[in-house]
């Protein structure tokens, strides 16, 4: 099963309540009360974020984060890449591969292509989408080149 850690979770959520209120200067406390996330867990995504880009801190009493770019430009693969520093569905198919047989394996296209594939599926939903699931489409998948080769995802709640 392909799984994104704790953290990514955790970010989201985190990320998804200040886009509710994009505009505002978000204190970490505030936001790990509204959110539930403990404290140091929200003070470290929140400097993750920020270094990732997402965010920018402010100083001073009224200091807190705030968006670098709107919640509508900013992907679930940015999110993810932000937190996670990148992911990929196998060795072969991260952007610093270490795998031994890369060389002699004839099933690494293939990963790599699926691995696009969840990637371009990541990108498609922005943010300010996930703040407000009923906004949300169900993804599909197409599999292939072939267009009428499509799989929707079925979305649990």
């Amino acid at each position: 099963m392909l799984r994104l850690s704790k953290m990514t979770d955790y970010g989201t959520v985190v990320l998804a309540h200040m886009a509710r209120n994009p505009q505002a200067v978000h204190a970490a406390a505030d936001v790990a009360q509204a959110t539930h996330v403990k404290l140091p867990t929200v003070s470290k995504l929140l400097k993750l974020m920020t270094k990732g880009g997402l965010l920018a801190s402010q100083r001073g009493s009224h200091g807190g984060y705030v968006f670098a770019r709107l919640p509508a430009e900013i992907s679930a693969a940015d999110i993810i890449d932000a937190i996670e520093g990148g992911m990929g569905i196998t060795e072969c198919s991260g952007n610093h591969s270490q795998c031994d047989i890369e060389a002699h394996c004839h099933v690494g296209t293939a990963w790599q292509r699926i691995d696009l594939a969840i990637r371009d599926a990541l990108k498609s939903v922005s943010l300010e989408q996930l703040a407000q699931p009923n906004t949300l489409v169900p993804p599909q998948v197409r599999i292939g080149r072939n267009p009428s080769r499509v799989i929707p995802i079925k979305l649990e709640s």
